[in-house]
């Protein structure tokens, strides 16, 4: 059985980082952490895809995070601005620029849902 793991386990950057203790210092800012470069190889969740995403329960397996971080590029290589994704019951709203999820909806949430302001369609499978 493999492990789900929830994007604040892997994605701990995006979410608010707690201030640091006195003992403890921040990582200067000319090496790059590895909080930062996990979220530059992969993909980026809004506070708002965070919220939604824990709203409805929803988790990516790390190879399911890959899959929509090739479909972002591939959007990307074809001139997509803002795309629908699906992939195992979930809709993605991204921002292909940015590399970015702005929302998230669950199977539930997509029924009777109209999709605007998106140039593109992606399935992922």
């Amino acid at each position: 059985m493999t492990e789900r793991i929830s994007i604040g386990q892997l994605y701990p950057g995006t979410l608010r980082p707690a201030p640091p203790t006195r003992n403890e210092q921040r990582p200067s800012s000319q090496h790059a952490t590895f909080d930062n470069l996990l979220q530059n190889e992969l993909v980026r969740f809004s506070n708002h895809a965070e919220l939604r995403l824990r709203q409805r329960g929803i988790e990516f397996q790390p190879e399911q995070l890959a899959k929509i971080r090739n479909a972002i590029d591939n959007a990307a290589s074809k001139g997509a601005t803002e795309s629908l994704m699906l992939i195992d019951h979930t809709a993605l709203i991204v921002n292909i620029k940015n590399k970015t999820v702005i929302t998230a909806l669950d199977q539930a949430s997509m029924k009777n849902n109209l999709f605007t302001q998106i140039d593109s369609a992606v399935i992922i499978s």
